[in-house]
């Protein structure tokens, strides 16, 4: 029985090695980073960094992991098992720190202060992400233009303009966005009376055709696979949509530059870059904007607000 924590072991060599967690002691080292730690079995799963060695595999996927753990957590996402459940809002999550982050909310500990200005976060991250601001850092660069920003989720969505992705879907009239909140003013238009209704969620369509294509979404998941990236979409036209891609084929051409690109979309973006000068007027407020689709969401608010 361990003398600190009372805790029992059937083998006497477990114990010793059980004992290493309760001392300062790091008595195995790396040899490749020089790193060291309690136990030789933290050492060991540690030393799979290095040799790239993965040696659990998710049986649905195949993505495969270092640890055992870390692969339990993953097929929970195949499973939609979350077995850690708030007792005050009953939010459930996957994993135990997700939990324990979540907590803060309602107990309104923010343990990760600014050195600079004092502001309290809830979880590290975004400390570091905060932090950015006053170093100035923009650690994540777009490779086709360069241009650098301070979140990857920042990045990310400023490289659909690049590939020309518009990952959120009306169910309604199947129009694609970039970003979910042009999803949502564009659901404030798409608003027609429909006879059509889904079961499952209660949305409704005006043609019998586009309810059977959203009840896809519940039913059948994501099931049109990229060959290449294995990412999947809903939809086929998703997927042609994405598949340009992987190709090194560039059919579209700017005429003012003849710079070339993937898709016509893509095209359309970077040639607004040679008519900056052209602006849309609202005519309610007399407001101007440099992009057509600017100035639609904008009419929207001003219509509300009249």
């Amino acid at each position: 029985m361990c003398d600190v924590c009372n805790k029992a072991f059937h083998y006497k060599c477990t114990l010793k090695r059980h004992v290493h967690i309760h001392s300062e002691e790091r008595p195995y080292t790396c040899d490749a980073c020089g790193k060291s730690f309690k136990s030789l079995e933290t050492l060991k799963v540690h030393q799979r960094i290095h040799t790239g060695e993965r040696p659990y595999s998710c049986g649905i996927c195949k993505m495969s992991f270092i640890e055992l753990g870390h692969l339990k957590q993953h097929q929970r996402i195949h499973t939609g098992d979350r077995p850690y459940a708030c007792v005050e809002c009953n939010k459930s999550f996957r994993q135990l720190g997700h939990l324990k982050v979540h907590q803060r909310i309602h107990t309104g500990e923010r343990p990760y202060s600014c050195g600079i200005c004092k502001m309290l976060f809830i979880e590290l991250g975004h400390l570091k992400q905060h932090q950015r601001i006053h170093t100035g850092d923009r650690p994540y660069a777009c490779v086709e233009c360069n241009k650098s920003f301070r979140q990857l989720g920042q990045l990310k969505v400023h490289q659909r303009i690049h590939t020309g992705e518009r990952p959120y879907s009306c169910d309604v009239c199947d129009k694609s966005f970039k970003l979910r909140q042009h999803l949502k003013l564009h659901l404030l238009i798409c608003s027609e009376k429909r006879h059509y209704t889904c079961v499952v969620c209660s949305i409704s369509f005006k043609e019998p055709s586009t309810l059977k294509v959203h009840q896809h979404t519940h039913t059948e998941g994501r099931r049109y696979t990229c060959d290449m990236c294995k990412k999947s979409f809903k939809r086929r036209e998703h997927l042609n949509s994405h598949l340009p891609i992987h190709s090194e084929e560039r059919p579209y051409t700017c005429g003012v530059c003849s710079k070339s690109f993937q898709q016509s979309k893509t095209l359309k973006a970077h040639q607004r870059i040679h008519t900056e000068g052209q602006t849309y007027t609202c005519d309610m407020c007399n407001k101007s904007f440099s992009h057509k689709s600017v100035l639609k969401r904008h009419v929207l608010h001003c219509k509300q607000h009249q």
